[in-house]
């Protein structure tokens, strides 16, 4: 009798690990199969509800990403971010409902990456990615990875904020527009805004915030010159936070009616996505020319 008992036990011990084995086995080959065509096919189709659980979290910082739709829209930077893309699972393994992948990712950066414009350099770079599945499906990911190695790879500095362009590029686009609210909330509070030497608008040097600037920048050119535009614009990312842009100002004198279309550049400072430094170097000499014909 004792040894029946003992033989049921071990039936079943033996059974439960079995079909423990063939549910993560089965789990593992569909979990592969799904990131292989995502990534390498970049069939983002296969962000469906029968592959991800509905509520399928990204662990993420400082904020996670949840539902099938918002993960689909963060690996689209990946798919349409690089070319010659090629993502393998160097090694997988899972119990229960956990699985553990290490991947590697190679590809070149040829479009628009989270806001960072193509650099076109190849990136090579590997990392871990823990998951728990739900009733055959992914729902939970977080991944583990050198992130510095990976924006050097990209020719970035990782100590630069990647929306420093961006932030400054939509000033440029804003001031095209008259849009001076928008352009104002671009700018940190405490600002310092400085033209160039010798410019006619350099007598208030250094403006302290917006309203210094709307007053005593801004509302001058309006009421002096007839237009005042920036064309040719090309930005450069620097280090220490900074942007340097280069480009032309075109403009026409209300007065005279005098033309200028003279080389500028502007170095910007930023700091957590706002503004806070101006410099402007500008052909003064030609400026001032015009406004004294």
């Amino acid at each position: 009798m004792k040894n029946s008992i003992k033989l049921l036990i071990l039936s079943t011990i033996i059974c439960l690990s079995a079909c423990n084995n063939s549910k993560i086995e089965k789990d593992i080959k569909m979990y592969s199969n799904t990131w292989d065509k995502i990534i390498n096919n970049g069939n983002l189709d296969y962000f469906n509800d029968t592959n991800f659980d509905s509520d399928i979290t990204l662990i993420m910082s400082p904020e996670n990403i949840v539902g099938i739709d918002n993960v689909k829209d963060f690996y689209n930077h990946y798919v349409t971010g690089f070319s010659n893309i090629e993502f393998n699972i160097v090694d997988v393994f899972g119990q229960d409902d956990k699985i553990v992948k290490h991947w590697n990712f190679k590809g070149d950066h040829t479009g628009d990456f989270f806001g960072i414009p193509a650099t076109h350099k190849s990136v090579n770079i590997d990392g871990t990615t823990l998951v728990k599945m739900k009733n055959g499906k992914i729902a939970q990911e977080q991944d583990f990875m050198d992130n510095l190695a990976f924006m050097e790879q990209l020719g970035i500095d990782p100590y630069l904020n990647p929306n420093n362009t961006s932030v400054i590029q939509k000033l440029y686009n804003d001031f095209a527009k008259g849009d001076i609210p928008a352009v104002g909330s671009a700018l940190d509070t405490n600002v310092i805004w400085n033209e160039a030497e010798n410019f006619p608008l350099a007598d208030g040097n250094p403006y302290i915030g917006f309203d210094a600037i709307l007053e005593g920048v801004f509302s001058r050119i309006g009421s002096d010159w007839e237009y005042w535009k920036l064309a040719d614009i090309k930005l450069y990312e620097m280090t220490n936070n900074k942007i340097l842009a280069t480009g032309r100002y075109q403009a026409k004198y209300k007065k005279n009616g005098a033309v200028i279309d003279l080389q500028m550049a502007h170095l910007w400072t930023l700091k957590d996505n706002k503004i806070i430094q101006f410099q402007q170097f500008a052909d003064t000499k030609g400026i001032n020319d015009a406004m004294n014909k």
